[in-house]
């Protein structure tokens, strides 16, 4: 089972002074920049997924400016990711659509002979049939029926782009893996597309529109799905929210599937933000402490107006749990002061009132409890990755994109020796694989990253 991380410019800047909060000067934007692989040294994932949507264009506005579109469409994804290094040069790149970029739309705004265009130059090993997601999902329902027309519309949209999009493909000479999309509005549905793309010919299947569906939601899909459809056809799910729970979905033989999980958890969840394994095999999970910049924080900037704290205590307190955090990172700081002095700011930043105005509430209590676990256990220190070595407590204080991405990118690479250490593997695996070089002597080299006692 491949762990492949859908990329979304998702780099940082290696030259970040973290103690002035600063940028390196003189800094480049992307130029200057590092993707994960380069800043962790070995890549945390089996390979990336760039959506179409992310890269955008005239028919789509992306998140790429213009200059990089560019770029990207000149020298291909693998040079634009900077994959093109010896020890990387043969890690898959996905290509999809992203299609919850265009839902809102009539049709796909992209055909299936462009989508293969845009595979095909930018050198992507596997990429996606257009698809037109549904959102409306009922699991009591059999087999094909239901579905409402708008449904059943994306439905056959899809289909027929699927079959345009294997045609378009047939004169590239396999130069990557077309997967044919699955979308539907009940397990049943998405068993007879999956059953209708192998009838045309696709041997890689993507199950999409499984964002907002539970696990046990998106296992019935899965199991109607392999019910009908022969045990060698590979099945990726595409945009897995589920990423967490990967262990039971071994039995479906999923050859691969995309998340950024572990990496927006870390700056999205509230309190699920840095990972940890476990003797067990599973994943601790630890919450970040928050120490907002003072100046830009808009409960903060709300309780300045209100003259509840003015600016320069504001400016004061941030300072006191920044150096706090640090002291206690030294062993110069008992655990108490530093909890109070983060708990002073963290509290009015999260909940909109000083800590003063807030006694006995709950909330404050279970922010202490979790602040309380973080810098008790000091995660950061049981972690040999090269994000950890050189931040220390840094690495969990949510504060900015620099730290918060570092802390993500540390996930990821947690997240990727779980999968990968995995008992059941899909026994139709894709066929191409990572280089042995990554694979031997890279994750050798950073086997300790990873974390190295367990809890």
């Amino acid at each position: 089972m491949k762990f492949i991380f859908a990329d979304s410019l998702d780099h940082v800047d290696p030259g970040y002074d973290f103690v002035r909060d600063r940028y390196a000067e003189g800094r480049v934007p992307y130029w200057d920049d590092a993707y994960p692989h380069e800043i962790m040294g070995y890549a945390p994932y089996d390979g990336m997924l760039v959506s179409r949507g992310i890269v955008g264009g005239v028919a789509v506005g992306g998140k790429y400016t213009e200059a990089q579109a560019m770029r990207f469409r000149r020298v291909g994804a693998r040079e634009f990711l900077r994959l093109d290094k010896p020890a990387l040069d043969k890690l898959p790149i996905f290509g999809d659509c992203g299609a919850f970029t265009y839902h809102k739309e009539e049709r796909p705004p992209y055909t299936p002979e462009d989508t293969a265009e845009f595979y095909d130059d930018g050198q992507f090993t596997h990429g996606c049939s257009v698809d037109h997601i549904i959102f409306d999902f009922d699991e009591s329902l059999s087999g094909f029926e239901g579905g409402t027309e708008d449904a059943r519309r994306r439905f056959d949209i899809t289909l027929e782009n699927a079959a345009e999009f294997l045609k378009a493909t047939s004169h590239m000479s396999g130069r990557f893996v077309p997967l044919g999309v699955i979308q539907g509005w009940s397990p049943g549905s998405m068993a007879e597309a999956a059953r209708r793309l192998v009838a045309m010919g696709y041997e890689y299947l993507a199950l999409g529109g499984t964002v907002p569906l539970k696990s046990g939601q998106i296992k019935a899909c899965l199991r109607a799905i392999r019910d009908v459809i022969p045990s060698g056809v590979r099945l990726h799910i595409l945009g897995f929210a589920k990423a967490d729970e990967i262990e039971t979905f071994q039995s479906f033989n999923i050859t691969s599937f995309d998340t950024t999980s572990p990496l927006i958890r870390a700056f999205k969840d509230a309190k699920a933000n840095y990972y940890l394994p476990t003797s067990s095999g599973t994943l601790a999970y630890y919450t970040a402490i928050r120490v907002p910049q003072a100046l830009e924080n808009p409960k903060l900037q709300r309780l300045a107006k209100q003259g509840a704290l003015n600016q320069e205590q504001l400016v004061a307190m941030e300072a006191h749990a920044l150096s706090a955090l640090r002291s206690y990172d030294r062993g110069d700081l008992g655990l108490e002061d530093t909890l109070e002095a983060v708990i002073a700011y963290a509290a009015p930043a999260l909940m909109g009132a000083p800590i003063g105005e807030l006694p006995g509430i709950k909330a404050v209590e279970e922010l202490r409890s979790r602040y309380r676990r973080t810098l008790t256990d000091r995660p950061w220190k049981m972690c040999g990755c090269p994000i950890c070595k050189a931040l220390s407590i840094e690495v969990v204080i949510f504060r900015a994109s620099n730290r918060n991405k570092r802390r993500g990118i540390h996930n990821l690479g947690v997240y990727e020796a779980l999968v990968r250490n995995l008992p059941c593997r899909s026994e139709f695996d894709d066929d191409i694989q990572v280089s042995s070089d990554q694979g031997a002597t890279e994750r050798a080299a950073h086997s300790g990253v990873v974390c190295s006692p367990c809890l």
